[in-house]
């Protein structure tokens, strides 16, 4: 497939703020592609190259992207610096220099996508002396190889900067369209965007795709699968190696409601302060992946020492929590307090002795060359205790259960798990399997009544007086399907200093790439940051458009590393807690 005609539908995908309009545009690049396409199609359609769990990084900045301009265009880095400023966008510098550039080669070699994906790929090979100026002539030679529209969406997609409106949920709807057209009955109506389709069938074919993404974690093998047909989809399985949709669990309002959900009896946990870690292993090969699914096993050489020594087992994939501890006193920590683990490149054995981590494992997907996703909860947890058969203090457990009928005996574990600094407790199903990525009543998690929100950080006021190089207002927003609805203000709760928390700086260097357009010291920002926060109280505002509003808001810590946006809180969470509190 060429890559003008990609560039094509990234410019239909940018006219249309529709959703329907999005899965139509989107099914029939699908549909025309063929099964080679498709290895780079959706990568390229989320405007990316690698997946999360793959730890390769392009390594191209902004900066080197006005060097590449200069080369491919012939135009001096200083002019190209002041487009830079007047545009606000690298990606319509180059299309519109290279529009007037003379220096366009005679003859230009097509694009294909294969190509444009294949050159990217290479970007994180080149290494050391001189790795800058190979980058710099590889992406230079490809703009010179480009129309001025394809060099905009080069640009953007090495940049991260692909603003098209593609999340995952539009991918899974668009495939299921491109090859299930006929079972789902679909009708679209462009002009109208109506869709009319079988809601049964299409609900069957919606969670077949769906399943196949939460195993596999890559839309391009899905989409490979489901042009195959049906059988593919229904046959897939796990892969060790290959990181899972961790499944997901709803709220409760109290023990009683839990019990509502999940059944009596029900099997009570405590609920962690730490990070979500999906354990692979095969033999002697360990790997770690967080709920985000990048891989960390570099950064946590004493949970691979604990499962290698402790953890009994040829093969398995364990869901467990990693919980910081203080090694003076041996009380969990918060998770704030060993977030800055999870980036980390270098140090490392010196900072997992500084902040070390204790491994709960609460929950197994696979066992001895099989998956057991499908079988009931206490059996899992049964062989969960033979892979894990002595609990090893501060270094692996498995997660302290109770099984009980009773309301009061379980607020008890709740009080208990609380007062050991834990989050409250989780209630489970003893008869349900592990559903990837859902949220379907198998299990729920119960919290104190004043409960903080996950929220993303959708613009931002630089500072002032010492504060002026750090962006230190930020503007927070909730969800409500896909959109993001401001809900207030957060400057306080930042720290002026690095080492004693969540820092000015640090968010600042983190929402410095996501910057969509300035005006004066207001910014807009891309959602991507989510911060959990505090507050005293919610109350009802015509300031913001979620028509609420958080009294004195406080940032407590940063949660992009193990929160996704499709898991930040929602509008009718915030109702919800609204509506607890007036009572």
């Amino acid at each position: 497939m060429d890559y003008k005609e990609l560039v094509e539908v990234y410019e239909d995908l940018e006219k249309t703020t529709k959703k329907l309009g999005k899965t139509y545009i989107l099914s029939r690049i699908f549909k025309k592609a063929s099964e080679e396409d498709l290895k780079y199609l959706p990568y390229l359609l989320q405007g990316i190259i690698f997946t999360n769990y793959d730890e390769r990084e392009l390594g191209v900045s902004q900066k080197l992207i006005v060097k590449v301009i200069s080369t491919a265009t012939g135009i001096e880095t200083s002019r190209i610096e002041t487009f830079w400023k007047e545009e606000g966008d690298l990606g319509k510098v180059a299309e519109r220099l290279l529009k007037k550039s003379k220096q366009q080669t005679l003859y230009q070699e097509k694009l294909t996508i294969k190509k444009v994906f294949m050159n990217l790929q290479k970007l994180p090979e080149f290494e050391g002396k001189g790795s800058q100026e190979k980058k710099i002539q590889l992406v230079s030679k490809l703009l010179n190889n480009s129309s001025p529209l394809e060099a905009k969406f080069i640009v953007n997609t090495i940049l991260n900067q692909l603003r098209i409106g593609v999340a995952a949920g539009l991918l899974r709807d668009a495939i299921v369209w491109a090859f299930f057209e006929k079972e789902i009955k679909l009708n679209y109506d462009k002009e109208e965007n109506i869709l009319d389709a079988d809601k049964e069938s299409y609900k069957k074919y919606a969670d077949l795709v769906q399943n196949a993404y939460d195993l596999k974690s890559d839309f391009s093998q899905v989409a490979i699968m489901a042009k195959k047909g049906i059988k593919t989809l229904e046959h897939t399985s796990l892969e060790i190696g290959k990181p899972v949709n961790v499944m997901l669990y709803q709220k409760a309002k109290d023990i009683e409601d839990a019990f509502n959900t999940v059944g009596k009896p029900a099997a009570f946990e405590y609920k962690f302060d730490g990070f979500r870690l999906c354990i692979h292993k095969k033999d002697n090969e360990i790997i770690l992946f967080t709920r985000r699914q990048e891989n960390v096993t570099k950064q946590f050489p004493e949970v691979i020492n604990s499962v290698r020594n402790y953890a009994k087992g040829k093969d398995f994939i364990l869901d467990a929590e990693a919980v910081g501890f203080d090694k003076k006193t041996g009380k969990y920590l918060p998770f704030q307090a060993i977030s800055q683990r999870i980036k980390r490149k270098y140090d490392i054995k010196e900072i997992s002795e500084k902040y070390p981590v204790e491994l709960n494992a609460f929950d197994v997907l696979y066992f001895n060359g099989k998956s057991i996703i499908n079988e009931p909860f206490k059996k899992r947890r049964q062989i969960l205790e033979t892979i894990i058969p002595k609990n090893i203090d501060k270094k692996i457990k498995i997660a302290k259960q109770l099984i009980t009928s009773d309301v009061k005996e379980a607020e008890n574990f709740f009080k208990e798990s609380i007062s050991k600094g834990e989050e409250g407790v989780m209630a489970k199903n003893l008869e349900a399997e592990y559903k990837p990525g859902s949220r379907v009543g198998n299990g729920v998690k119960i919290k104190p009544e004043v409960e903080n929100l996950d929220l993303v950080i959708t613009a931002a006021e630089w500072g002032t007086g010492k504060r002026s190089s750090w962006l230190s207002s930020f503007y927070i927003s909730c969800k409500k399907e896909d959109k993001f609805l401001e809900i207030g203000k957060v400057s306080t709760g930042g720290k002026e200093k690095d080492e004693l928390g969540l820092s000015f700086n640090q968010l600042t260097k983190l929402l410095k790439p996501n910057i969509l357009e300035e005006k004066g010291r207001y910014v807009k920002i891309k959602p991507k940051i989510v911060i959990e926060v505090g507050y005293a109280e919610i109350q009802k505002s015509p300031t913001y458009e979620s028509g609420f509003a958080l009294r004195f808001p406080r940032l407590i810590r940063l949660r992009t590393i193990d929160k996704l946006l499709r898991d930040i809180n929602t509008l009718e969470d915030v109702k919800r807690l609204y509506k607890k509190q007036k009572r």
